[in-house]
C-alpha cells in the first residue's frame, strides 16, 4: 500500500505543478458557425518558448465530439503539416489515440502536457471534477508532433497559433 501511495504521488504533483502555471495565451476555435473549442496555452513563467519547452495545452469543449472524430482531425493536420508518414510508428501513434481518448461533451476538457520533452494526456469531464491523467507518458518525437498541429508556423489556423503563443493575431 505504503509502495502505491509513492507511486502515485509524483502524478497528483505533477497535475498539481501543471495547474499552476501562468497563461501564455487563449483561443477560441470555430467551424463555420459553430465554437468546437476554447484552448489555453500555460507554461511555468507564462512565455512560449517553443515546442521543445514545458507547456500544457488545455482544450475545453463546447460541442459533443466522438473520439473518432478527434483522431481524424488529428490525422488531417498531421497530413497538413507533412508530418504524418505512412509509417508503422504514425499508424500506432493513431490507433492508440483511438483507444485513448474518450468521447467528448461540452465543457469537458482534454490537456496535453510536456516536460522535460515528453507529453501526458490529461482529461478531466466537466469543471466540477479533477483532472485524471489518460494513458502512459508520451515519446518526445509524439509530443513534438502532437503540439505541432497548433503550435508550428505551419499550422493551417496560424491566427491560432498566435492567440495561444501570445503573438499579435
Amino acid at each position: 500500500m505504503a509502495l502505491l501511495a509513492c507511486l502515485l504521488t509524483p502524478v497528483a504533483t505533477k497535475a498539481a505543478d501543471w495547474l499552476r502555471w501562468h497563461n501564455v495565451g487563449a483561443a477560441t476555435f470555430t467551424w463555420g458557425p459553430f465554437t468546437l473549442y476554447h484552448a489555453r496555452l500555460l507554461s511555468p513563467d507564462g512565455r512560449y518558448h517553443g515546442l521543445g519547452s514545458d507547456l500544457a495545452l488545455v482544450i475545453t469543449y463546447q460541442r459533443a465530439i466522438s473520439h473518432t472524430d478527434l483522431v481524424d482531425a488529428t490525422r488531417d493536420q498531421w497530413q497538413a503539416l507533412g508530418i504524418l508518414q505512412n509509417t508503422p510508428q504514425s499508424t500506432m501513434w493513431l490507433q492508440a489515440l483511438a483507444q485513448l481518448w474518450p468521447d467528448v461533451t461540452p465543457g469537458s476538457q482534454l490537456a496535453f502536457v510536456t516536460t522535460q520533452h515528453r507529453g501526458q494526456f490529461w482529461y478531466r469531464p466537466g469543471s466540477g471534477t479533477p483532472f485524471s491523467q489518460l494513458g502512459p507518458q508520451q515519446s518526445s518525437l509524439f509530443s513534438e508532433r502532437f503540439l505541432a498541429i497548433w503550435l508550428d508556423p505551419r499550422t493551417t489556423y496560424p491566427n491560432l497559433r498566435q492567440q495561444l503563443t501570445g503573438e499579435k493575431p
